[in-house]
């Protein structure tokens, strides 16, 4: 039986409310409030802990909360992972209250509301619907409401995988990034997250002669740093790879595309054309292209000197690089050094590994399938997040996660500006759309029928 979506449509708007208005900003982290909410939510539900749910802290304020449907254990668990921290604010600079949870003109108002406590409310109401439907099920289902995706996992996903496997040990899992509308001119694109770029902070370091300022010369550390810098920017970007993910993600998108855009997308496999391509595409399109097939290096902090009139002996820059699945810190180090030249040193700084699954798999394939009904005319692809995610922390317990928060977004729906950004917002029709798809994926996928 179907579960009445207008009715489940308007509980999640209420509990995404309720969940904006928990303020959970990280740093500097503070979960709590949002987890308490979850856990109202559920004891309603005649849920109760440890046996239906459990919370753990890794900190005085920082808790996570898993709750499990359990099924006849013939296959192994699907895991509903979605964050409840999100990123600070600049009050001054909203319309609304950030955190006031408002519903304006058919959208739910709020920090987190993109990014993923609207996610996390469509997660929680597709668990209750399962449960209010006493569904059969072949395989446990896992909810886990976790901190501090936002500030580099310690405190949610890590300290999860880490001390607490047994709780979120699962097959297959799903997470934010994909199956909502990305337009593309007049193509609506769908694209479900199958991989993620890894992560590797370089200082960027270089030397020179010191003195006073009166007396100028050219072996100036401050000199040598802004040549190298602007070494990378007129390079452009570093060399083209071509991922499976990617030869995947254009293969897919070619077969849904019209003559010639299809022969297009056909020849983005071959890396010369890709490059070429770089050469000539501005704004937008040319910086998704490059971030979906070259490493990239983005510098984002300078420092030299202690004093105005003393010319300092070092200097350094913080260079952000998003490395491809597949490329090793090591590489996107000489790829960086071949282009700023012999004046550099680099330091690594961090890392993060990236991660990249299979697009043959058999949730990959109802995902795929249940998206193209959400929009028949609607291109549905593999994708790679260009950013992170804690998709890479669930792959080291073994778990294959993909991006999948589906829904149809109005057109002209600013979303790739609005998750971390000003007047963030989530439309109710958005959450109606996609309820209906996730329902479908997890009883197909779950249930023992």
């Amino acid at each position: 039986m179907q579960p009445n979506w207008a009715e489940a449509t308007q509980e999640t708007v209420k509990h995404l409310s309720r969940l904006i208005q928990a303020e959970t900003m990280n740093p500097p982290g503070n979960e709590l409030p949002a987890i308490l909410m979850i856990k109202d939510i559920l004891e309603r539900e005649g849920l109760h802990s440890p046996g239906d749910f459990v919370i753990v802290e890794s900190a005085p304020q920082r808790v996570n909360l898993i709750a499990r449907l359990r099924g006849d254990g013939s296959q192994r668990p699907l895991l509903l992972s979605g964050h409840v921290d999100v990123v600070p604010v600049e009050r001054e600079k909203w319309s609304r209250n950030p955190f006031g949870g408002e519903v304006i003109n058919g959208e739910v108002w709020g920090r987190g509301a993109l990014d993923m406590k609207g996610f996390l409310a469509m997660y929680l109401q597709i668990f209750l619907q399962v449960r209010r439907a006493n569904l059969p099920l072949k395989r446990d289902l896992i909810l886990a409401a976790i901190a501090d995706e936002e500030a580099g996992f310690d405190h949610g996903s890590k300290f999860l995988v880490s001390q607490h496997r047994e709780l979120i040990s699962a097959e297959y899992g799903l997470t934010e990034g994909g199956a909502f509308t990305i337009p593309m001119g007049k193509l609506r694109i769908y694209a479900i997250q199958v991989a993620e770029k890894g992560v590797t902070w370089l200082k960027m370091v270089t030397k020179g002669k010191p003195g006073h300022a009166s007396l100028p010369h050219e072996d100036n550390a401050v000199f040598h740093l802004a040549q190298a810098i602007e070494k990378i920017r007129c390079a452009g970007h570093l060399p083209v790879h071509i991922t499976p993910t990617f030869r995947a993600m254009v293969s897919k998108a070619a077969t849904q595309a019209k003559f010639p855009v299809s022969i297009f997308l056909r020849g983005l496999s071959v890396p010369w054309i890709v490059s070429l391509c770089l050469k000539f595409l501005k704004g937008y399109p040319k910086t998704l292209l490059t971030a979906l097939t070259t490493n990239t290096c983005t510098p984002t902090l300078l420092h030299a000197g202690q004093k105005t009139n003393v010319i300092p002996a070092e200097a350094f820059a913080h260079i952000d690089c998003r490395r491809l699945p597949g490329q090793s810190p090591e590489d996107v180090m000489r790829e960086v050094l071949a282009i700023a030249g012999n004046r550099i040193s680099l330091e690594p700084l961090d890392t993060s590994p990236g991660a990249a699954f299979p697009t043959d798999s058999p949730l990959y394939r109802l995902l795929e399938e249940e998206t193209h009904k959400l929009d028949p005319q609607g291109i549905v692809i593999p994708m790679m997040m260009p950013g992170a995610t804690d998709a890479c922390v669930y792959r080291e317990a073994g778990i294959t996660m993909y991006g999948f928060t589906p829904g149809r977004l109005p057109e002209g729906f600013p979303v790739l500006s609005l998750a971390h950004g000003h007047d963030e917002r989530l439309p109710i029709s958005f959450i109606e759309s996609g309820l209906p798809v996730l329902w479908e994926v997890v009883r197909k996928f779950c249930a023992a029928l």
